[in-house]
Formats: C-alpha cells, sequence, structure tokens
C-alpha cells in the first residue's frame, strides 16, 4: 500500500483516517483496496496476485481465498489507520500480504502433509522478510503490509486447514471396500490453533477499531513505531514535504492557495475545515 496525498483518489474511496473516524467513512477502510497510485503500482500488484493467489485459489477455492482478501486487507487498513492519520492510502498490498501470512500459517497446521517441510518454510519465510524490508522505503505504508499479514496468518489457520495425511473420507471409499484405518479428519493442534486464531483476531480487530473510532494515535504510544514504516538514510528522507498555503475567508468560505503550483480551491467554512486547514493544504498541493 502506498500512502501519499491526492485529491481525486480521495473522492473514489482512499483511505483517509479523518473520514473514517470524524464522518463515519468506514468504507474507506475496503474501497481503498481497489485504488493505485499509478500503472506501476497496480501491475507490482497484479503480478504479486498472479503468482500467489492464483495458486491458493486452486487449491482452497474462490469463495475463503475470496474471504481471506478482504478481511486481510481490511486488517491492513486498521494498523494503518492507527499509525499513519496523515495523507491518504491506497492499494492492495495489505490483502497481499495476506496471502503470504496465510501461506504460512497453512504450511504449519499442515504440516504432516508436506515433504520438503524445512525447505518451503525456509523459502517461505525468505520471502516475507524480503517483502516486508521492502516497506523501510519512503512513502510505502508498511504498517499496512504488518496489519495484513498478520490478519492473513491467523485466518491462514481459519480458513486453509486440511485433512491430516492418511484420513480417507466414508463418502469415498467404494461400496463393499473396509478402510484399513480410520484416522479422525483433523488432529488436535489443528484444532487448537483455528480457535485460537479466531479468538485473536476477533478480538484484534474489535480493540482496532474501537482505538480507531476514538482518534487513538497509536506513535502517541510508541516512540519507535514508526521506523517499521520508514527508515531514514542519506539515500532518502522520511519526513514529508512540508506545505505552505494562503487562506482567506470570505463569508461563510474558506478559500485556499497553495504557494508551491498556485492552486486554489474553495471549501465551506465549517468548524472541521478551520481545524484541518494543513490537512486540506496537502491536499491542495498533492
Amino acid at each position: 500500500m502506498v500512502c501519499f496525498s491526492v485529491f481525486r483518489l480521495e473522492k473514489m474511496g482512499a483511505l483517509e483516517v479523518s473520514k473514517v473516524v470524524k464522518s463515519r467513512q468506514a468504507w474507506r477502510m475496503i474501497s481503498c483496496i481497489w485504488l493505485h497510485a499509478g500503472v506501476f503500482h497496480i501491475l507490482a500488484n497484479m503480478l504479486s496476485l498472479l503468482f500467489i493467489g492464483i495458486r491458493l485459489e486452486q487449491e482452497f477455492g474462490f469463495v475463503r481465498i475470496g474471504m481471506l482478501y478482504l478481511i486481510a486487507g481490511f486488517g491492513g487498513s486498521i494498523l494503518s489507520s492507527l499509525f499513519i492519520q496523515t495523507g491518504i492510502s491506497v492499494g492492495a498490498s495489505g490483502a497481499l500480504f495476506g496471502f503470504l501470512g496465510s501461506m504460512l500459517s497453512e504450511l504449519i497446521t499442515n504440516w504432516t502433509i508436506y515433504s520438503n517441510k524445512f525447505a518451503a518454510l525456509l523459502t517461505l519465510v525468505l520471502v516475507i522478510v524480503i517483502n516486508l524490508a521492502m516497506g523501510i522505503l519512503p512513502h510505502v505504508d508498511n504498517f499496512a503490509h504488518i496489519g495484513g499479514f498478520i490478519s492473513g496468518f491467523l485466518l491462514g489457520f481459519v480458513f486453509l486447514i486440511r485433512p491430516q495425511f492418511g484420513y480417507v473420507s466414508q463418502k469415498k471409499v467404494p461400496p463393499g471396500y473396509i478402510a484399513p484405518s480410520r484416522k479422525p479428519k483433523h488432529k488436535t493442534y489443528q484444532y487448537v490453533l483455528w480457535v485460537c486464531s479466531l479468538i485473536l483476531l476477533i478480538a484484534g480487530f474489535a480493540i482496532g477499531l474501537v482505538l480507531l473510532l476514538r482518534g487513538v494515535n497509536l506513535n502517541e504510544h510508541c516512540s519507535w513505531c514508526h521506523y517499521m514504516s520508514c527508515i531514514p538514510t542519506p539515500l532518502w528522507s522520511c519526513k514529508n514535504r512540508q506545505v505552505y498555503c494562503q487562506s482567506t475567508e470570505f463569508g461563510k468560505s474558506l478559500n485556499l492557495t497553495c504557494i508551491s503550483n498556485g492552486k486554489s480551491e474553495i471549501y465551506p467554512l465549517t468548524e472541521e475545515n478551520t481545524s484541518q486547514v494543513q490537512q486540506l493544504c496537502s491536499k491542495l498541493c498533492g
């Protein structure tokens, strides 16, 4: 997911925390998944979807993978909104990281059916680490990636559980044939992981939504967490570019003019607009 300021995308349903909290436009936390910041952004996400999503859909079906995609994307939006509360965010990266998280939990919960277990685990962990490391670049919303990954990891234990090796469904046994053994469909640890993951997922979403709707900014409670989304280096800066606007009040209207590009916009003069002049200025200069 990419975090930046574009006025048109905001109107189309990009994730903007002030709209979610103050205007109660919670639908933006889902609609932002289908918006992208340019051709390169959408092509990168589509390639990831082709390599990861098709394989999962072929094995587990459209319904389960579709639900996993939406819920993981929603989880990414929640964590992003709790840490990044200026600018807007768009992109399907949170949902795609949900697929990576679900692949890891699927490997764990279905451990008995894999042959090259440790090779598959190391390969998957390496891919996840590399993709998360890319999130430290500026203008990349790594909190959406992390939130989507955690949501997908928990959802994998719920949606992607398989029968254990050696289980034979009695419905598929030919008439008159006696199955050599009747193993239970799932192991005990699979049921334990299923229950614990579902509880953690529901609790996490509930707590996150309550904090978000109360306007909580988790950066105020975690002084180092911002480094999870961007690490400053000599090659780039993580600070947002400061923008300046000239504001003039005309009756019940507020006229803003961006100093850098000369663009002007008239907004209705409300209490909300007067308290968010800098945010409106950022959109105008974006």
